[in-house]
């Protein structure tokens, strides 16, 4: 597992082991209201054969997200109306997310609507408000399962593939 998340020696030698066993995901943080949420999915009667687990509920929200087309002025429409209203303390969840969905994140985060004169968002925000953008549709408990579902078809198709090297 990589992080994008500045992480203390400690950390680094308690979660080391798991960086070698997960080097498609990536580390984030989640906003409380968010992460409950998520976990209320998790542990649904809903979320069996196969039950998903955060990386998979995190990537499926963003996925949903990024199927419009106007997935980038969404979340910083949340993020400028919503978002920056909780305090800057808000208590968060370290998780992961996969790798093809953090790629999506990282592009958000380096475009010119989080460039100056902008205000300035980090990845734990952007995460956030694409679980709490999936939170305000309809069905949105199905619509995460059903994306998880694809987003793990879609990663067993590419591991398949002969890799590079």
């Amino acid at each position: 597992m990589f992080t994008a998340l500045p992480i203390t020696r400690q950390e680094h030698a308690v979660h080391g082991a798991v960086e070698a066993e997960h080097p498609d995901t990536i580390e984030t943080r989640l906003w409380l209201e968010e992460h409950e949420w998520l976990y209320g999915l998790l542990r649904s009667d809903d979320n069996v054969s196969p039950t998903f687990r955060f990386p998979d509920l995190i990537s499926a929200c963003v996925s949903l997200v990024f199927l419009h087309e106007d997935a980038v002025s969404r979340i910083f429409d949340l993020l400028g109306t919503k978002l920056v209203l909780r305090s800057p303390q808000t208590p968060r969840r370290r998780e992961s997310m996969w790798r093809q969905q953090y790629d999506l994140l990282l592009a958000v985060q380096r475009s010119p609507a989080n460039r100056h004169p902008n205000p300035k968002f980090q990845l734990d925000q952007l995460t956030t408000a694409c679980v709490a953008l999936c939170r305000q549709f309809e069905d949105a408990d199905g619509l995460v399962l059903r994306q998880a579902r694809l987003n793990m078809a879609d990663r067993s198709a590419r591991w398949r593939l002969p890799r590079a090297g």
